[in-house]
Protein backbone atom coordinates (compact mmCIF):
# COMPACT_ATOMS: atom_id res chain seq x y z
CA UNK A 1 0.00 0.00 0.00
CA UNK A 2 1.25 3.22 -0.92
CA UNK A 3 1.03 6.69 0.72
CA UNK A 4 -1.29 7.77 -1.86
CA UNK A 5 -3.71 4.80 -1.13
CA UNK A 6 -3.66 5.85 2.44
CA UNK A 7 -4.25 9.78 1.75
CA UNK A 8 -7.11 7.90 -0.44
CA UNK A 9 -8.39 5.83 2.38
CA UNK A 10 -8.24 8.93 5.15
CA UNK A 11 -10.21 10.99 2.67
CA UNK A 12 -12.69 7.73 2.27
CA UNK A 13 -13.11 7.70 5.48
CA UNK A 14 -13.60 11.23 6.27
CA UNK A 15 -16.46 11.75 3.37
CA UNK A 16 -18.09 8.43 5.40
CA UNK A 17 -17.94 10.04 8.83
CA UNK A 18 -19.11 13.27 6.82
CA UNK A 19 -22.04 11.54 5.27
CA UNK A 20 -22.90 9.75 8.31
CA UNK A 21 -22.51 13.23 10.93
CA UNK A 22 -24.99 15.06 8.17
CA UNK A 23 -27.30 12.45 7.62
CA UNK A 24 -28.30 12.83 11.43
CA UNK A 25 -28.29 15.93 11.45
CA UNK A 26 -30.82 15.88 8.49
CA UNK A 27 -32.63 12.74 10.35
CA UNK A 28 -32.79 15.38 13.04
CA UNK A 29 -34.17 17.59 11.37
CA UNK A 30 -36.87 15.88 9.67
CA UNK A 31 -37.92 14.74 13.04
CA UNK A 32 -38.56 18.36 14.38
CA UNK A 33 -40.14 19.12 11.02
CA UNK A 34 -42.57 16.46 12.29
CA UNK A 35 -43.22 18.03 15.20
CA UNK A 36 -43.54 21.09 14.14
CA UNK A 37 -45.99 20.16 11.97
CA UNK A 38 -48.30 18.15 14.86
CA UNK A 39 -48.17 21.38 16.93
CA UNK A 40 -49.45 23.21 13.56
CA UNK A 41 -52.19 20.86 13.16
CA UNK A 42 -53.11 21.02 17.08
CA UNK A 43 -53.11 24.57 17.64
CA UNK A 44 -55.39 24.60 13.95
CA UNK A 45 -57.66 22.07 15.55
CA UNK A 46 -57.47 24.16 18.90
CA UNK A 47 -58.19 27.67 17.11
CA UNK A 48 -60.76 27.05 14.74
CA UNK A 49 -63.52 26.49 17.60
CA UNK A 50 -62.06 29.60 19.07
CA UNK A 51 -62.82 31.50 16.08
CA UNK A 52 -66.30 30.59 15.61
CA UNK A 53 -66.94 31.33 19.19
CA UNK A 54 -65.08 34.75 18.63
CA UNK A 55 -67.34 35.28 15.64
CA UNK A 56 -70.63 34.55 17.37
CA UNK A 57 -69.33 37.08 19.95
CA UNK A 58 -69.08 39.60 17.48
CA UNK A 59 -72.33 38.98 16.00
CA UNK A 60 -74.26 39.06 19.38
CA UNK A 61 -72.20 42.15 20.32
CA UNK A 62 -73.53 43.95 17.06
CA UNK A 63 -77.29 43.25 17.99
CA UNK A 64 -77.12 44.25 21.52
CA UNK A 65 -75.18 47.71 19.64
CA UNK A 66 -78.31 48.12 17.28
CA UNK A 67 -80.85 47.32 20.43
CA UNK A 68 -79.06 50.29 22.23
CA UNK A 69 -78.51 52.10 19.43
CA UNK A 70 -82.47 51.80 18.73
CA UNK A 71 -82.82 52.73 22.30
CA UNK A 72 -81.02 55.88 21.85
CA UNK A 73 -82.86 57.42 19.41
CA UNK A 74 -86.61 56.68 21.27
CA UNK A 75 -84.66 58.11 24.39
CA UNK A 76 -83.66 61.22 22.18
CA UNK A 77 -87.04 61.05 20.63
CA UNK A 78 -88.76 61.29 24.06
CA UNK A 79 -86.08 64.17 25.32
CA UNK A 80 -87.76 66.08 22.30
CA UNK A 81 -91.35 65.59 22.40
CA UNK A 82 -90.55 66.31 26.78
CA UNK A 83 -88.94 69.75 25.88
CA UNK A 84 -91.77 70.35 23.63
CA UNK A 85 -94.55 69.40 25.96
CA UNK A 86 -92.70 71.80 28.51
CA UNK A 87 -92.66 74.80 26.04
CA UNK A 88 -95.96 74.16 25.23
CA UNK A 89 -97.17 74.21 29.05
CA UNK A 90 -95.37 76.92 29.94
CA UNK A 91 -96.49 79.11 26.97
CA UNK A 92 -100.52 77.93 28.11
CA UNK A 93 -100.22 78.33 31.73
CA UNK A 94 -96.97 79.97 32.54
CA UNK A 95 -98.42 83.55 31.25
CA UNK A 96 -101.84 83.33 32.83
CA UNK A 97 -101.10 82.16 36.02
CA UNK A 98 -98.63 84.67 36.59
CA UNK A 99 -101.49 87.32 35.51
CA UNK A 100 -103.57 85.51 37.64
CA UNK A 101 -101.28 85.79 40.53
CA UNK A 102 -100.54 89.12 39.83
CA UNK A 103 -104.04 90.33 39.51
CA UNK A 104 -104.50 88.42 42.79
CA UNK A 105 -101.81 90.40 44.80
CA UNK A 106 -103.29 93.44 43.08
CA UNK A 107 -106.72 92.83 44.64
CA UNK A 108 -105.47 91.75 47.86
CA UNK A 109 -103.58 95.23 48.03
CA UNK A 110 -106.20 97.24 46.99
CA UNK A 111 -108.63 95.64 49.27
CA UNK A 112 -106.09 95.96 52.38
CA UNK A 113 -106.53 99.86 52.33
CA UNK A 114 -103.56 102.36 52.67
CA UNK A 115 -100.67 101.38 54.18
CA UNK A 116 -100.27 103.16 57.60
CA UNK A 117 -97.31 105.76 56.75
CA UNK A 118 -100.02 107.24 54.22
CA UNK A 119 -99.92 106.21 50.46
CA UNK A 120 -97.33 103.88 48.61
CA UNK A 121 -95.34 106.15 46.30
CA UNK A 122 -94.12 104.59 43.00
CA UNK A 123 -90.59 105.00 42.77
CA UNK A 124 -89.01 105.34 38.86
Amino acid sequence: MSLGDVAGLIAALAFAFLVFRLGSVIGKAGKILDETRLSLRSTTENVQPTLLKLTDTVSLTNEQLARVDGITTNVSAMTTNVNALTSLFAATLGSPVVKVAAFTYGVRTALSGPAKGGRRRRRG
